[in-house]
């Protein structure tokens, strides 16, 4: 079983000037959870503001038809399999959310500078996208790493539906080790909330959204 993620978060990293730049982004309940398990979950984590900027965004780009069916694998192995995952996706470099896109990315390389003071972990830049999952999709269970690969390093995933309610299902279960009977943690997809994890120790799985569900999904990742 996964033990538990232990670093002791120098107090200078808690009220840094850095993670006290915006206080919008309650970004030291992100570090305590990846320090004491390895993950988080931040409910209220996105400004409403921003919240409803980025939502606003991505429907439009929706119905633009902006978004591609997700793949599994890269490269000459991409596949798209929707019996494994039936999200689309809309990378954030070809989004058209103007604003709101600058202020998250704002927020999230306060995340990144806080982490790497907190845990050292060298990350150097996100990489990211919009995703929907109509209803009916899924994601099968899987680790967000190419076997190839460790450069994901801190898996994030930032909520921006409204009014979602346990009914609808969608929530992303996060296996605490990696047996298949291992206990599990699920998170309801509520707007504005941050869920954060180490990409190469959790599993974790999508179940079917009985509505549309729409999040930015993304990774923060160390130099090659």
């Amino acid at each position: 079983m996964l033990q538990p993620f232990f670093v002791m978060i120098p107090p200078a990293a808690l009220s840094s000037p850095t993670t006290n730049a915006c206080q919008d982004w309650p970004i030291e309940h992100a570090l305590r959870g990846l320090c004491e398990a390895g993950y988080a979950v931040v409910p209220g984590f996105l400004p409403v503001g921003l919240l409803s900027g980025l939502r606003q965004g991505g429907l439009e780009a929706w119905e633009e038809g902006r978004f591609r069916p997700a793949g599994v694998g890269r490269g000459s192995g991409l596949q798209v399999r929707p019996r494994i995952r039936g999200d689309q996706v809309l990378w954030l470099d070809e989004a058209p959310i103007g604003g709101a896109l600058e202020r998250l990315r704002q927020g999230l390389e306060l995340l990144r500078l806080a982490v790497n003071r907190a845990l050292f972990l060298g990350l150097v830049d996100f990489e990211g996208h919009l995703a929907v999952y109509p209803p009916g999709a899924y994601y099968e269970k899987h680790l967000d790493r190419f076997r190839d690969s460790d450069l994901r390093t801190l898996s994030c995933v930032i909520y921006l539906n409204e009014a979602w309610s346990p009914g609808d299902g969608g929530e992303l279960r996060i296996y605490l080790d990696r047996e298949a009977s291992s206990p599990s943690l699920d998170v309801m997809p509520q707007g504005g909330t941050l869920v954060v994890f180490l990409s190469g120790e959790f599993f974790h799985e999508v179940l079917p959204a009985r509505r549309q569900r729409l999040a930015v999904t993304g990774w923060f990742k160390r130099r090659e």
